[in-house]
């Protein structure tokens, strides 16, 4: 027999979900054919088959994760120990850019090495309490008969949890990873946009707008380590832009938006939502944003404290535009305001940069036009 491993799907995944069989055990299968679709927390991924052969048997089913290196599917044929992945998935090209100064990928979160006494081991088993990733109140982590027994009543009263899968469980490990390496600071402004015309992209807007951040305050527009207290400023302005969806938070990444035209940045922008709605986007087009944007104006809420995700510095939040009054000209009018947040690693920036940045970003919005 020869089993086929789950491959490296590449941007530090660990791990993915299956979602669908596309085969049976028995079935003949033929080079690259679609054997199965895995979920991973960038995207959903066909994996096609590396040989021709007769599928003996499959590992796990739909809903069940499974780890990088572990079985498949078992081919018939000649026993093979070594389980040698043969062939490997191809990739989407990231545009020539290799990101070795990530330190913001999360890391493999492992479940708890569980031990237990085979007594303590049957309870769980008959109440039916899972113990993956719980730490027990015993010695070096062992879970005890107290421990179950309040999985347990906790089960009974307030249903079983639903493990995080997918998106949301990667996003869970990077707000994690956020608040154990940032030094966040928000700074809160109002930009008065009664200029604008009522026809006006606003998310354009913001964008135009972030890019003359950076190009006023390039600080903001780099990469900080935490571990060697190393700061890369970049160049190319990539921005993510948070996209909420119904399986969580999707961050796709508008490449060098200060030197696009505004209509191919709409086109772009366009086109990373939709593969972002089908699960179709590749998770190359997930990594390198140098610094993000949140519009969560456009569902509700003024004001924020945005997370920074590393090794970015910085992100911009955007409230619910209003009418409101202010005093212009010892007059009182109604204009409309479009509430901003910037929150920024104080590791990697100053106040009086982040205050820069914002500055260069209001005076931007601030403008009649951009065209």
């Amino acid at each position: 027999m020869k089993y086929f491993k789950l491959p490296d799907l590449g941007e530090g995944l660990p791990e993915a979900e299956i979602v669908e069989w596309m085969i049976s055990e028995g079935d003949l299968v033929k080079t690259d054919q679609i054997l199965v679709t895995v979920e991973t927390a960038k995207a959903i991924i066909e994996i096609p088959s590396p040989q021709d052969g007769v599928v003996v048997h499959l590992f796990g089913q739909a809903g069940e994760t499974i780890h990088t290196g572990e079985p498949l599917l078992e081919f018939a044929g000649e026993e093979d120990d070594s389980g040698t992945v043969v062939g490997e998935l191809k990739r989407a090209s990231d545009n020539g850019s290799a990101d070795h100064f990530f330190i913001g990928a999360a890391p493999s979160t492992q479940a708890y090495r569980q031990t237990m006494t085979p007594a303590v081991r049957s309870l769980a088993q008959r109440l039916d309490v899972a113990t993956d990733h719980v730490h027990g109140s015993g010695q070096d982590g062992q879970l005890t008969v107290n421990d179950i027994e309040r999985l347990a009543k906790t089960d009974q009263t307030h249903g079983k949890a639903e493990p995080l899968r997918g998106v949301r469980k990667q996003m869970a490990r990077n707000m994690a990873l956020a608040h154990a390496q940032v030094v966040p600071v928000t700074l809160c402004e109002d930009v008065d946009i009664h200029s604008w015309a009522t026809t006006e992209d606003i998310t354009i807007r913001l964008i135009h707008a972030v890019a003359a951040g950076c190009k006023a305050e390039p600080t903001l527009n780099s990469w900080f380590d935490g571990q060697q207290l190393a700061r890369r400023m970049l160049d190319q302005i990539n921005l993510g832009v948070a996209v909420d969806t119904a399986q969580g938070l999707f961050v796709p990444v508008l490449r060098d938006i200060g030197n696009r035209k505004l209509e191919d940045i709409r086109q772009g922008l366009n086109r990373l939502r939709e593969d972002v709605i089908n699960r179709t986007i590749p998770p190359a087009e997930l990594q390198g944003a140098s610094i993000t944007l949140s519009n969560f104006g456009t569902i509700a809420g003024r004001y924020a404290s945005p997370i920074v995700v590393p090794p970015s510095v910085a992100i911009l939040g955007a409230g619910v535009i209003r009418e409101q009054v202010v005093p212009v000209a010892n007059q009182v009018v109604i204009h409309r305001m479009m509430p901003l947040s910037l929150t920024f690693d104080h590791r990697a920036a100053t106040g009086g940069e982040a205050a820069r940045f914002l500055r260069a970003v209001i005076d931007d919005l601030a403008k009649e036009s951009i065209s």
